[in-house]
């Protein structure tokens, strides 16, 4: 019987790679999307859920389930990036960033824990970032909110372990996906103190995505924990330097690393 997998944020961009590949290795894909009725072209079925609306999950898990009987994997991908001087971002736009790379996800796993517990068998892989590992000039609240993420998974597993589900991380570094179309960018006010390093900082960003990796390489990787008897706690997906990024920290002294970003971003 083939694995029921359900990826939220399946419409485009790293869950739409994910879903088209895992198809192809005979699993019974479902995607999710605010709007579904946009993608008809989709290779694999959309499902109505917003992440920040608790009706639309709870409508959406009972639908696959009643279609397939149980969820064998979910991937928790659906996300939001935003990009500003933490001082001029509305504090509604953070809310509802954390509404959407934190609160929402939680409130998946919570939805579909009864199906996994009652199968006795489950995997729930969150799609994070190596963002989240590090606090990044003008992306501190992206940053926060996937390491926020990062460090709930590493609860949940423990406290998941006798029901037979397993939780595992999975951090993206920069892939080409559209994430800056959709982004929330705080303006780069002309009288602002943060205006050139800011827009400086903007304008790299939206250069390392572009020339980002090929999200396939995370799909992938999916394929390969979703394959795996036991998974690790964290996987880091990207380039050479995005992934030592990570060790850079654990082992330079604090001033020095923050140093060394402060360099690569120009500031």
């Amino acid at each position: 019987m083939s694995k029921v997998i359900l990826i939220t944020g399946g419409s485009s961009g790293i869950g739409k790679s994910i879903g088209e590949y895992l198809i192809t290795k005979g699993y019974d894909v479902y995607g999710t999307s605010r709007s579904p009725e946009n993608y008809k072209n989709s290779k694999f079925p959309l499902i109505a859920l917003d992440v920040t609306q608790s009706n639309t999950i709870k409508e959406c898990i009972e639908r696959v389930v009643a279609n397939t009987g149980r969820i064998d994997v979910l991937i928790n991908n659906a996300g939001a990036g935003i990009t500003g001087p933490i001082e001029e971002i509305p504090e509604q736009e953070i809310k509802r960033n954390f509404e959407t790379n934190f609160f929402g996800p939680i409130n998946v796993i919570k939805n579909v824990l009864p199906t996994m517990r009652n199968q006795k068998s489950g995997l729930i892989i969150n799609v994070t970032s190596i963002a989240g590992y590090m606090g990044l000039p003008y992306r501190g609240i992206y940053s926060s909110s996937k390491g926020a993420l990062e460090l709930l998974t590493e609860a949940f597993r423990m406290e998941l372990k006798d029901f037979g589900i397993r939780m595992t991380n999975i951090a993206p570094g920069d892939f080409a996906t559209n994430i800056a179309a959709g982004r929330y960018h705080a303006p780069v006010l002309e009288n602002s103190p943060y205006k050139l390093s800011y827009g400086n900082t903007l304008n790299l960003m939206n250069e390392h995505v572009d020339s980002g990796s090929d999200p396939r390489l995370l799909a992938i990787m999916v394929y390969r924990i979703i394959n795996t008897k036991n998974p690790r706690i964290h996987y880091k997906v990207g380039t050479f330097m995005q992934r030592f990024s990570i060790v850079l920290k654990r082992i330079l002294p604090e001033k020095t690393y923050e140093k060394l970003l402060m360099n690569h971003y120009k500031l």
